[in-house]
């Protein structure tokens, strides 16, 4: 075959429409009930959004972005991730002029040029939460309780919070200069990306996948130990919450992560993820945490906010070892036993699928063929239309994943006509 799909992107089939759906619904309705409105921004920005806001010393911004000139000699980037496009629209839109906090969240595609592998794609979808203009820890928690009722409803196990605090801008700096002054002491040691990360950005050593620097981390000074006393309220009251949901609800376990960093530039004081063990090295569900400075960088007034990010793909993948893909996708495929008969089978078929009964006409075959063609998508059920059955106003129908004899009703009972394909 002389065409297939880009490296690191996949296709998406009807067969797991199913599971795909369940996982949206399962974001959004959750959403909703928090009080979060849908938003959406285009999937391409100018490339100066997420240099400033992402970190220009990051993987993504320095080898991960999709990024090239239009024609009108414009830089764009495909979107690799969507925080900085959701606090652009917020200021460009004027949504710091309405009630705040502005509750708002996403679902897309987003694009990194990394290398593919078990989890990871180059093109790969988001749900997000963003909740912009409020700075009490109450919202911390909030998020992560949205994000904790997503995770419970699509049931995935052994999953646990991990969370830390970074403190303020002044709290990182200290902090950075101390990771500098211990990992100073094992720069040989370490690995040359973590070399490279002890250059740029310290923090990062903490989040690295390298065995050898893991090992070194484990004692490395913590960021509570220099977070200032207003961030360790803030923190404090996180946990008191967090605490109280252990306490109503068994399934919720946490523990504070002294490693978690999270891997871009403009969080501060809280950042989280949810992780499990049944998804191996490539744990993490989803991921956020508080990003008070990010407005004010792009331009904005002074706002706090807080939110967090969802891998569709690996929510889809798990999933799909725990729930049986409907096979019905048909509820009722027309058998029309006379070609002339056409017409009335597609007025049927309209009146059936306004009812929301998912129907399809056979293809002008032989009955045997047509019967064989229900067979085959695993029609619900099969149902003749020929002049008998239209001289006597009646649908025959017969049910295909049983043994059944053919039931008449009349044709326009669609109640009866859902009783038979509810039994």
């Amino acid at each position: 075959m002389p065409f297939q799909a880009p490296r690191g992107t996949f296709d998406i089939l009807p067969d797991e429409e199913e599971i795909w759906n369940k996982v949206q619904q399962a974001c959004f309705e959750t959403a909703r009930l928090f009080g979060y409105r849908y938003i959406e921004t285009p999937v391409f920005e100018e490339s100066g959004l997420f240099q400033r806001t992402v970190g220009e010393n990051t993987d993504i911004v320095e080898k991960e972005m999709y990024s090239f000139d239009d024609k009108g000699g414009e830089n764009i980037s495909l979107r690799p991730e969507n925080t900085a496009g959701v606090c652009r629209a917020f200021i460009e839109n004027g949504l710091h002029n309405t009630t705040l906090p502005s509750r708002l969240f996403y679902y897309g595609p987003m694009f990194r040029y990394e290398r593919p592998q078990s989890g990871r794609y180059r093109q790969f979808h988001q749900f997000g939460i963003e909740c912009i203009g409020e700075a009490s820890p109450d919202v911390d928690y909030e998020v992560i309780k949205i994000a904790w009722d997503v995770l419970k409803i699509l049931d995935f196990g052994n999953v646990v919070l991990n969370v830390n605090s970074l403190g303020d801008s002044q709290d990182r700096y200290l902090y950075s200069e101390e990771l500098k002054k211990y990992y100073s002491k094992y720069l040989n040691d370490l690995p040359r990306v973590d070399q490279l990360r002890f250059e740029r950005s310290p923090l990062r050593i903490l989040d690295s996948k390298e065995d050898i620097t893991i090992k070194i981390s484990e004692d490395a000074p913590k960021t509570l130990d220099f977070i200032s006393t207003e961030s360790s309220i803030h923190h404090e009251n996180l946990i008191l919450n967090l605490d109280q949901l252990s306490s109503i609800d068994k399934e919720f376990k946490y523990k504070i992560n002294h490693r978690l960093v999270r891997g871009l530039d403009y969080y501060n004081k809280t950042v989280f993820e949810y992780t499990s063990d049944s998804l191996g090295p490539q744990g993490v569900l989803l991921g956020g945490g508080r990003y008070d400075p990010l407005i004010k960088i792009l331009g904005g007034q002074d706002t706090p906010a807080v939110g967090f990010a969802m891998g569709i793909e690996r929510a889809v993948n798990e999933l799909k070892k725990n729930i049986d893909i409907e096979k019905n996708y048909v509820d009722a495929v027309l058998i029309v036993t006379n070609d002339d008969l056409r017409i009335q089978s597609a007025q049927i078929a309209n009146n059936l699928r306004n009812h929301k009964i998912r129907t399809i006409i056979a293809p002008r075959k032989s009955i045997k063929a047509q019967m064989r063609f229900a067979n085959n998508i695993n029609s619900k059920c099969a149902v003749f239309i020929g002049h008998d059955e239209l001289e006597a106003n009646k649908l025959s129908i017969k049910l295909l994943q049983e043994k059944s004899e053919q039931i008449d009703i009349d044709l326009n009972d669609i109640s009866q006509f859902k009783k038979i394909l509810s039994s």
